[in-house]
């Protein structure tokens, strides 16, 4: 089954992606997948250098930090209630504090399912960043494109984890 796509189609709209799968994976474990940096380098690509409790800052790097050939995102943790409930901001300066008008919102909210899990990812915040009208287009493309892939590695790493069970 394929994450169900839900997004703005006009700029108006360019302020919140949502994608949303079932697996058939207790909220303990799915959670322990969105939080734990182990599993976030497995789905993500990302080292995940963070605590998953609330308040926690850390950072999300793509590449190698030790080259300066990587990507790094700061993150802070908000909301860490295991196992329903999983939410960060990021894209916002190093060195800064997030808040809503420097950062994007990313929640995971995880809702049992029978014997499984829906995994419902929003992001927010894109218009409050104050970015141009091209900026913010461009940015909300490639979240969104980025929410493509690394939600449907998410539920792909979440389904070998079961079968493996």
């Amino acid at each position: 089954m394929q994450p169900k796509i839900a997004e703005g189609r006009t700029k108006m709209e360019y302020g919140r992606i949502e994608r949303e799968f079932r697996i058939d994976a207790s909220p303990d474990v799915v959670y322990k997948v969105i939080s734990s940096p182990a599993h976030i380098r497995e789905w993500w690509h990302a080292e995940a250098l963070l605590e998953p409790v609330s308040g926690a800052v850390g950072e999300l790097v793509w590449g190698d930090k030790a080259k300066a050939e990587a990507e790094v995102a700061s993150i802070t943790v908000v909301d860490a209630e295991q196992p329903r409930l999983f939410s960060f901001r990021w894209v916002y300066p190093l060195g800064e504090v997030a808040t809503p008008a420097n950062s994007l919102l990313v929640t995971f909210e995880l809702v049992p399912s029978g014997t499984g899990t829906v995994v419902r990812l929003t992001e927010v915040g894109f218009r409050e960043m104050g970015w141009e009208a091209a900026v913010l287009e461009e940015q909300y493309k490639e979240h969104s494109v980025g929410w493509d892939t690394h939600f449907a590695s998410l539920r792909d790493y979440l389904g070998q984890l079961v079968a493996a069970q």
